[in-house]
């Protein structure tokens, strides 16, 4: 090996293959390779195939890469798979070592488990052992379950104690740790890589610390299991991973390498797949067989096996398991628990704080003793249990320690002294003093002196019990400093303390390190806490009070618990006496408990009452538990079906010896006896069970029911109870059909019994309907038919059954259309039924059979779908009417197999589809003259030959050669077709045949017709020839091309005609006129007459031939030839452009064409080849190197291509060509390349920083220029503006716009908004779909904290809403845009809506009231504002609630819509629901007459009115006293001569149909009596108010009548006049109200002023001045907010993230430009860092960027807590007086938001740092801090110098530069925030200014409304009103009635009753 090279080898195992083959490791020497040379050793030393796929892991399943590769360490261990996830076939081995780390030495001096105060530590070790477990479960979702096994059984191995638990598991790295002694969780590297190296994070506060951090100092577990025995076995899995670690350590594994010398702390970890025990060969060790093979039900686990247990051990597990388990349960009681620990009495084992942890512990000992098992959830006696259920009150306490900062939560609990004896629990391990217990001279003699002087406090550490360290007391708690009348009730509280790890434990957490020397220092401060809130109080005092209501309410005999109301009592006789009763649900009494509902049984009362308990009965007020010397008790007797009463009797007559089971014996005796069930049999068999299905008709029955009691004795009557009657039974049965809407009773009969039948029921036969019934049979009594009896249903059964349909017998023709069409098929739905008409399914394989006279019918198919059979595809065939008349036929459908299986339907037979056409004529061929049309007729025909008319007939008609015709026959069917005249050319005269085709567009189906025609010759003229005079030769053909001389004349031509047959028409008058030529309009008709044609004139120009025609007949016949002019001799060098305008560095579009020309222009083609060779040009600015000269053979020309401008600017260029002695120049016009760019020419000044949602006022001006720079002006390039990323909206008047004639482009940013950031604004432009490059411009989007972007509601979501009562605070925030709360706002401008209904849109309705909110309480957060004490409507029903923030004039912020519930207040009267009308009744025989209620219902109400006794039942009694209190007049009497009725209150309401006197009653005529109905209701807390009703009674009809009207009248009048006063007294509250409002503004206004006036503000007048000042000042305030100063150049994507605070760069500001640029420079490498509250952010900013975005998690950076002192100062004195102004770097940073994130953040990155003036100051100030023997930090001056904390400083590396990027940047100036403070002060002003001219106007307007004519007029009205109701009354008091005063003598009966019962009766 070579010098200096680092020894590796590496440990391979190819576990590729799948099956169970042992191939050993092996190891390669690597030292020196990289990846792939290690690769090449692999496949040499595994025989890997060049092909083969493979993986290379860890054994922590980490795959193996170039990275990973070079972070290996020596002696590492690999698995060769194939495939990451491939499960080990066999098992694995891993070395490691496990040396003691360096905490070993620094922490040797705590107490171990020997140290243990003559305490068995046992329990202790196995605590250590579940304190892992805890930790490893911390992050369960389920259970969290715990398992310790005693495995003391001999025939499975050795003795050995199993920990297991279903935790996170350990990784192979992580094992490796746990076996490293005292590597503690805060230096513990659990990586296989040094990257993934995880710091310990402090959990977060919990209550009562039950953070699960317990597993601490990586000592507790070795030192537990080498305490308990001499060997320990770590079997663990994590999740997802395939792979089990095992690792061994023991003391003779570590005897054996001590001996031979080797390495102590090595060994090895065994790798291998789940439930693979094949490497368990010992015998001792049997039973791990079967612990491994339960690995395979497990995500992950861990197991910890400790073997070669101590004798004395097992000993102590065996003999004390109830001790040790007890002690394990105190230890761990509040994990276990939870926060409120175990409290027996609650009905709830729910906690909010519950961690889920099962705790179960077994001992297994060897057979025939059977394995013992706890639940440590189920002990009941461990201390703390005992403590909490003993405990009557508790004393919440926290303490706050500044030594360590701190916090202890702390209870006390009292444990009351009740009857004979301290309830101070004793500790079942102490031993207890033997105690005289048979002398009982001395009752209340003490048991046991309570607590002693045992301490007060058990000490919780993390939520685990810390055994060996109490509290005695505290001062404030303390007996000597105590009250003297309380001594013995110090001695009666125990108490608890909870602390977290700020405070030091043991290693072994036996006991605390100085924790009552922290809390007894005097800085330490004690705090009461009440409902969670900290009490501002002196402890001491509190305590002592606590302790006094502990004695005065707890120390008592009679313990009366479950406060339920308070009642009165109408039993009792004395009338004082009956109120109040508290009442109450259970008792402690002399040590036993009795609940309601309990068993209980008396003493000492005739005869012997057996029952349940109804409730406790104390009289007095209380409204809690309460302690008394007796009361009363309400036993329900049972059994209650025999009794059914309630017996009130003394709690001193309950017999306390008796049992439940005797009590129930005696209940069960009397209850067997009941009826219990029915017995149903069907006599002829065929029962039907439950929900049977039967077909519709069968018979149901019959039926024979027997009634059995529990003894199975057959009943028929109740039993008897004393010397009552007999009680007869009878059984109704019941058959209800169940239907969609209503269930509807189709059978009903009642059985009595029979001595021979018993109960019988007949045969029922009509169950005919489908659909579910359901069975009723009910035992009722037959004296009231009632089906329960003493509170007991009586016996019933019930059977569900359904009644479906039968076999198919017949069927109905379905629906099927009227009008049917030949050939078209159509459906035939048939509906098959049963016997009783329902529908059914059809029967299987029918086919039906389809006649009908006249038509042939065929079909397709038939389906069967539910009770639907269809017909598919019927056709019909057969000759009819037309297409406008239809014929009728009858088509019989048959089914074959059913009972009827025949139904006719009548049908309509239309035409049908178009199928054929027939053309006439029939000839073929058929003759016509050419030149002629011709005429067709046409038919559609159906299928059966029927002319049929259907839409879209159109025929269409080709004649070969002709354009086609078409005609409609969508009507008719028919239509008639002419061609276009027939022309064609004949030849030689001889005839010709055509083709002619009929066919249908819109049917492709349909075969065409074709039809022959033959055209003969016309005489017509068809021919023509030119000829010349001059030449008898020149004969011009049709389309003949001819030479002439450009300029030439050619002369002398004439025509001849021919007709069709060749024959020459001679020409004449007629003729000429018709003859035409195309080069002259000036023809001579004698000439033509002739045949001579005009001259004609041959162009100047040579060109493309020209046309020329000599026509006859408007050209129907012609003669056409061309003329190609003939150039002359050359004149002239001619150059041709085809554009003359070309851009600069571009070649001129096509080409300069060169030629010689003739003196009439035109190209002679005299140049040759090789003239191009002598030709040459010029031009300023040519390219000449792109010039060609091309040769052009076709055109005897040259071209020159290549013309380029490459220099120069745009404007004219002259270009001149020679050739010979020929010269030509040509203009061109040079003008600006083709776009190529876009330029920036103005916009807003850089670096450019926008607030979100905020515009650019600067305009950006863009110009589109060439490559060269020069502008262009092409306006088909479009500019657009976008926004990267595009998160980042950008609104502007447009989007994209071309540019204009200039070629520049404006754009005015009115709006960006988007999370915070860096962005660019990119403008590009494109022409014709290709991009043009534009400038990008950076930009910030900073939050804007001042904009409020939503309402944030808080309340208490659970709070009852009683009407009339108070709502719950509603703490509304204003979230700015940047996430925090706004506190710029006043309350003023936060309002809250509240209306009736459910939500309204997005904004409150115009009946909404609005609520103002409360002013802030002392203590209240001021980041929220609070609305209180506000009142709920009085009203019941559906609210909502919305919250209403003014931003400004213009601009609201609503709040989501919060829909409340408003319930009913308490109850406290009866009323009705509508008043009625005084009633006027008299003794008369008419019942109409004696009337005095009729159809009036009673509510109980509360005091608003509502409805609130839904709940509540009872009695109304009514009853009629007189009125003022008279009592010596005659009452008149109900009917039935009662004096009272009572009324049933059923969910408190009572309804009276009528309610009515006696006829003759007695009472005095005119009297005025009161109508009372009292309610009874037993079930409310305060007695409820009655209803009055006055009425009038007379003796005679006519005084009746009269005084009724009177009544009637007065009742009105008496509305009228309170509608009236109630509009006026209304009208002057709200001007009271006006006024009030009016004031308070005038106030507010007059306030703000005087604020302004303070601050030197400018005060307007007006609302328009204020606004002038408010845009002056805003338009002031963002000129500063723009104005440039220094910002962080770096681009923050990932700021306003969630959980994501933002770049290190950005979040703070540094007002000094030197300091900004010194700190920056040194923590550059941080400055782009994200930093993040949580790793979960965190983790995903590093997957979504691939890890190249450095990240920081603040949940993973612990920083000390405080801030230290710099290091010159020490105990607040200054070591030496430093120079050069040194502060703490990070105390110049300012943070704009999350100043506590920030300030962790950067103490973790600045740490200590000094800035300070200059290089010598900070030389000479670590000079001096280094002579103190202290450290010195980093220190960093203003020049840009850096002195490490190692001293060093000079060199590049130690200077900033003084341009460097990013830096911090600087806050705004304060006179920004000034201003914002006058603007919101102004707008203030001007929201008070503008509410009092409001309110003065309301005031005013409600004035003038209040002197209206209108309000005059009602003035009028209610003063003649009053004056008719004081007539009325008048009259009513002044009517001459008889003084008669009736009695009963004459009284009569009842109109329409007889009443049973003379004083009372029920309604």
């Amino acid at each position: 090996m070579e010098a200096g090279r680092v020894k590796r080898r590496i440990r391979v195992y190819d576990r590729r293959s799948e099956n169970e083959q042992q191939v050993t490791g092996k190891l390669l020497e690597t030292s020196g390779l990289d990846f792939n040379d290690f690769l090449k050793i692999l496949h040499r030393k595994f025989a890997i195939r060049s092909h083969e796929t493979f993986v290379l892991v860890t054994t922590d399943r980490t795959v193996l890469d170039f990275d990973n590769f070079e972070k290996l360490q020596d002696d590492s261990t690999l698995h060769l798979l194939q495939r990451e996830d491939q499960a080990l076939a066999l098992a694995t081995e891993e070395s490691i070592t496990f040396k003691p780390h360096y905490n070993t030495l620094i922490r040797s001096g705590m107490y171990e488990y020997y140290a243990s105060a003559g305490q068995k530590p046992l329990p202790y070790t196995l605590a250590e052992l579940i304190d892992n477990s805890i930790s490893a479960t911390a992050k369960n979702t389920g259970v969290r379950m715990i398992e310790i096994r005693l495995m003391f059984d001999e025939s499975l191995g050795k003795p050995a104690v199993i920990v297991l638990d279903n935790g996170c598991g350990m990784t192979s790295k992580q094992l490796n740790n746990w076996a490293v002694y005292k590597l503690s969780k805060f230096s513990r590297d659990n990586g296989t890589f040094g990257s993934k190296q995880e710091g310990y994070v402090r959990p977060d506060p919990v209550p009562r610390s039950l953070n699960s951090d317990i597993s601490y100092f990586g000592a507790g577990g070795k030192q537990a299991a080498f305490y308990i025995g001499d060997s320990a076995r770590m079997i663990t899995k994590t999740v997802g991973s395939p792979d089990v670690h095992e690792l061994v350590i023991s003391k003779e594994d570590f005897e054996r390498k001590e001996k031979n010398k080797e390495d102590v702390y090595s060994g090895t970890i065994k790798n291998r797949k789940v439930g693979d025990s094949s490497h368990v060969t010992k015998d001792d060790e049997h039973f791990l067989h079967s612990l491994i093979a339960e690995e395979s039900a497990k995500e992950s686990f861990t197991a910890v096996i400790i073997m070669g247990v101590l004798p004395e051990h097992i000993k102590f597990l065996k003999d004390d398991f109830a001790v040790w388990t007890r002690q394990l349960a105190h230890t761990f009681h509040y994990y276990i628990h939870g926060v409120n620990g175990k409290n027996m009495s609650s009905s709830s084992t729910k906690s909010d704080h519950l961690p889920n942890i099962d705790i179960q512990i077994t001992l297994r000992e060897k057979p025939p003793r059977c394995p013992r098992a706890m639940n440590l959830m189920e002990v009941e006696n461990d201390m703390q249990t005992l403590y909490i259920n003993a405990a009557a009150d508790t004393f919440e306490f926290k303490a706050y320690a500044e030594q360590n900062s701190g916090t202890v939560e702390g209870i006390i609990r009292y444990h009351p002294f009740l009857y004979d004896k301290e309830t101070y629990p004793e500790d079942p391990d102490a031993a207890q003093a033997s105690l005289d217990d048979d002398n009982d001279d001395n009752e209340s003699r003490v048991l046991h002196q309570a607590r002693g002087k045992r301490p007060i406090f058990n000490c919780f550490w993390n939520g685990r019990l810390i055994p060996y360290t109490t509290v005695s007391e505290f001062d404030w708690c303390s007996q000597s400093k105590g009250a003297k009348d309380l001594a013995e009730c110090y001695s009666r509280v125990s108490g608890v303390l909870f602390t977290d790890d700020r405070f030091t434990v043991s290693t072994n957490k036996l006991t605390f390190i100085e924790l009552e020397l922290i809390l007894k220092n005097k800085d330490t401060i004690f705090t009461r806490i009440v409902n969670g809130q900290a009490q501002r109080s002196n402890i001491q005092k509190e305590f002592t009070q606590w302790l006094k209501n502990c004695h005065e309410k707890w120390d008592k005999q009679v313990k009366f618990m479950g406060y339920m109301e308070t009642i009165t009592r109408t039993d009792v006789s004395v009338k004082r006496d009956q109120y109040p009763w508290a009442t109450f649900s259970s008792i402690e009494w002399d040590g036993n408990i009795y609940k309601t509902g309990q068993l209980v049984k008396s003493q000492k009362t005739q005869p012997i009452l057996y029952g349940r308990v109804v409730r406790f009965l104390l009289y007095g007020k209380h409204d809690g538990n309460v302690f008394a010397t007796g009361g009363l008790v309400e036993v329900a007797l049972e059994p209650k079906a025999c009794y059914d009463k309630i017996k009130t009797i003394a709690i001193s007559k309950i017999d306390k010896s008796a049992t439940d089971e005797a009590i129930q014996k005696n209940i069960d005796k009397d209850s067997a006896k009941l009826p219990e069930i029915l017995k149903v049999d069907w006599p002829e068999g065929n029962p039907w069970p439950q929900n049977a299905a039967r077909m519709a008709g069968t018979p149901f029955g019959p039926l024979q029911i027997k009634i059995l009691n529990k003894k199975g004795e057959s009943v028929s009557t109740m039993p008897a109870v004393g010397h009552g009657a007999v009680k007869k039974l009878i059984i109704e049965l019941k058959v209800v059909q169940h239907g969609p809407k209503a269930n509807q009773e189709v059978v009903s009969f009642v059985a009595q019994h029979s001595t021979k039948w018993g109960f019988w029921f007949k045969k029922i036969e009509k169950l005919t309907d489908l659909g579910k019934y359901t069975l009723y049979l009910n035992t009722m009594l037959f004296e009231n038919n009632a089906t329960i009896f003493g509170g007991k249903k009586l016996p019933s059964y019930k059977l569900n059954f359904t009644i479906s349909e039968g076999s198919a017998e017949t069927f109905v023709i379905g629906a099927v259309s009227p009008s049917l069409y030949v050939g078209v098929p159509f459906n035939i739905p048939l509906l098959l039924k049963d016997g009783y008409d329902h529908s059914v399914t059809s029967p299987p394989d029918v086919k039906p059979v389809l006649k009908c006279s006249g038509l042939d019918l065929s079909y397709d198919r038939v389906d069967s779908r539910g009770t639907t059979f269809t017909i598919f595809d019927v056709k019909a065939r057969g000759k009819v009417l037309n297409y406008q008349q239809s014929k009728t036929y009858e088509l019989r459908v048959t089914m074959p197999g059913l009972k009827k299986d025949t139904q006719t339907i009548t049908i309509s037979l239309l035409p049908g589809n178009p199928h054929a056409l027939h053309v006439t004529p029939a000839d073929n061929p058929i003759t016509v003259q050419n030149g002629n049309p011709v005429t067709f007729n046409v038919e559609i025909h159906d299928e059966a030959g029927n002319i049929t008319a259907h839409s879209k007939q159109i025929v269409r008609c080709q004649v070969q050669g002709l354009p086609p015709v078409a005609t409609d026959c969508s009507t008719t069917g028919a239509g008639q077709l002419v061609t276009k005249p027939i022309n064609l050319k004949m030849i030689k005269g001889e005839p010709q045949n055509l083709k002619v085709h009929f066919e249908m567009p819109s049917q492709k189906k349909m075969a065409k017709v074709v039809r022959e025609l033959k055209v003969v010759p016309s005489t017509r003229v068809s021919r023509m020839e030119l000829c010349s005079e001059d030449d008898e030769n020149l004969t011009l053909r049709n389309n003949e091309k001819i030479e002439w001389l450009a300029g030439g004349l050619l002369e002398n031509l004439f025509y001849k005609l021919y007709d069709e047959a060749g024959r020459e028409v001679p020409p004449t008058a007629t003729i000429a006129s018709k003859i035409k030529v195309n080069w002259t309009g000036d023809v001579n008709l004698e000439d033509l007459l002739k045949g001579k044609l005009p001259d004609l004139q041959v162009p100047t120009q040579v060109q493309e031939a020209r046309f020329y025609q000599v026509s006859y007949q408007d050209q129907s016949v012609s003669v056409s030839f061309n003329i190609v002019p003939r150039p002359d001799e050359p004149k002239r060098l001619k150059a041709t452009l085809l554009q003359s305008t070309l851009k600069l560095g571009e070649i001129l579009p096509g080409h300069i064409n060169l030629e010689l020309v003739d003196q009439y222009d035109n190209a002679t083609k005299t140049l040759t080849s090789t003239c191009k060779n002598h030709m040459a040009v010029e031009a300023e600015g040519l390219d000449k190197s792109a010039v060609v000269f091309r040769w052009q053979g076709s055109s005897s020309s040259v071209l020159v291509t290549g013309v380029r401008f490459q220099s120069g600017t745009p404007g004219h260029r002259e270009m001149c060509f020679t050739y010979k002695s020929y010269v030509e120049r040509i203009i061109v016009k040079v003008v600006a390349g083709v776009p190529a760019q876009l330029k920036l020419v103005s916009g807003p000044e850089k670096p450019l920083q926008v607030l979100n949602d905020q515009g650019i006022a600067t305009p950006f001006l863009v110009q589109l220029c060439d490559e060269w720079g020069n502008p262009t002006t092409d306006q088909r390039v479009v500019v657009g503006l976008k926004s990267s990323p595009p998160t980042l909206k950008v609104t502007t008047a447009v989007t994209s716009q071309p540019v204009n004639a200039e070629g520049k482009a404006s754009f005015t940013v009115n709006r960006l908004s988007g999370p915070k950031g860096y962005y660019q604004l990119v403008f590009k432009g494109s022409l014709n779909q290709k991009p043009i490059p534009g400038p990008s411009v950076n930009l910030t989007v900073i939050p804007d904290p001042t904009k409020p972007v939503s309402l944030s509601v808080e309340y208490d979501t659970n709070a009852k809403l009683p009407a009339g009562g108070i709502l719950p605070v509603f703490s509304v925030t204003v979230v700015s845009d940047e996430g925090g709360p706004i506190m710029t706002f006043k309350p003023a401008a936060v309002s809250m809506f509240l209306w009736k209904g459910g939500p309204s849109g997005k904004t409150p309705p115009q009946t909404a009231i609005e609520l103002k909110c409360s002013k802030p309480m002392e203590n209240e957060r001021n980041d929220r504002f609070h609305f209180r004490d506000k009142e709920i409507p009085e009203q019941v029903g559906k609210y909502t609630i919305q919250f209403f923030l003014r931003i400004n004039k213009t601009n609201v912020l609503y709040s989501n819509q919060i829909a409340i519930h408003v319930v009913a207040n308490q109850p406290v009267k009866l009323a009705p629901d509508s008043q009625p009308p005084t009633p006027v009744v008299s003794y008369s025989e008419v019942i109409a007459n004696r009337t005095l209620v009729e159809n009036m219902t009673l509510r109980i109400m509360d005091s608003y009115g509502n409805p609130a006794g839904q709940d509540l039942d009872g009695e109304v009694v009514v009853s009629i006293k007189n009125s003022g209190g008279e009592g010596n007049k005659s009452l008149p009497l109900f009917e039935g001569k009662a004096n009272s009725l009572k009324i049933n209150l059923v969910e408190g309401k009572a309804h009276m149909a009528r309610l009515a006197i006696m006829e003759n009653s007695p009472g005095e005529n005119g009297t005025t009596y009161v109508l009372l109905f009292i309610p009874q209701v037993s079930m409310v807390p305060t007695s409820l108010a009655p209803f009055e009703l006055p009425f009038r009674f007379f003796n005679d009809s006519e005084n009746q009548r009269k005084m009724s009207e009177l009544s009637r009248k007065k009742d009105e009048l008496t509305t009228a006049v309170a509608k009236y006063t109630d509009i006026f007294s209304t009208c002057s509250e709200l001007l009271s109200l006006l006024t009030s409002h009016h004031l308070v503004a005038s106030n507010k206004e007059a306030d703000l002023r005087n604020e302004l006036n303070r601050r030197n503000v400018e005060i307007a007048q007006s609302i328009p001045d204020i606004d002038r000042l408010l845009n002056q000042k805003t338009m002031e305030a963002s000129r500063v907010l723009h104005a440039p100063r220094r910002v962080c150049s770096l681009r923050d994507n990932f700021g306003g993230q969630q959980d994501v605070l933002g770049m290190v760069g950005h979040l703070a500001f540094v007002q000094d430009n030197d300091a900004a640029r010194v700190i920056s420079w040194h923590i550059r490498g941080d400055m782009d860092c994200v930093i993040t509250k949580t790793t979960a952010a965190a983790m995903k900013i590093f997957d979504d960027t691939h890890g190249s975005q450095q990240v920081m998690a603040l949940d993973s950076v612990y920083v000390p807590p405080g801030n230290r002192p710099m290091p010159h100062i020490r105990n607040g004195r200054m070591l030496f007086n430093p120079s050069g102004n040194p502060v703490l770097a990070r105390d110049l940073l300012i943070f704009p938001r999350d100043q506590e994130s920030c300030n962790i953040a950067f103490k973790s990155i600045l740490a200590d740092t000094i800035l300070i003036d200059d290089l010598n100051s900070g030389t000479n100030y670590r000079k001096a801090v280094v002579q103190n023997r202290m450290q010195c930090p980093t220190i960093l001056t203003r020049q840009g110098d850096r002195i490490s904390a190692r001293g060093k400083f000079g060199g590049a590396q130690n200077k900033a530069p003084m341009n460097i990027t990013p830096v911090f940047g600087a806050p705004l100036p304060q006179h920004y925030y000034t201003l914002q403070e006058h603007i919101d002060l102004i707008s203030q002003h001007r929201l008070t200014l503008e509410k009092r001219d409001q309110t003065a106007k309301a005031r005013d307007e409600h004035l003038k409304s209040m002197k209206s004519p209108e309000m005059l007029q009602k003035h009028q009205e209610m003063e003649l009103k009053k004056k008719q109701l004081e007539e009325i009354e008048r009259q009513l008091v002044s009517t001459p009635v008889r003084p008669v005063k009736r009695g009963l003598e004459n009284s009569g009966e009842p109109s329409s009753f007889i009443a049973k019962r003379t004083k009372q009766r029920s309604i």
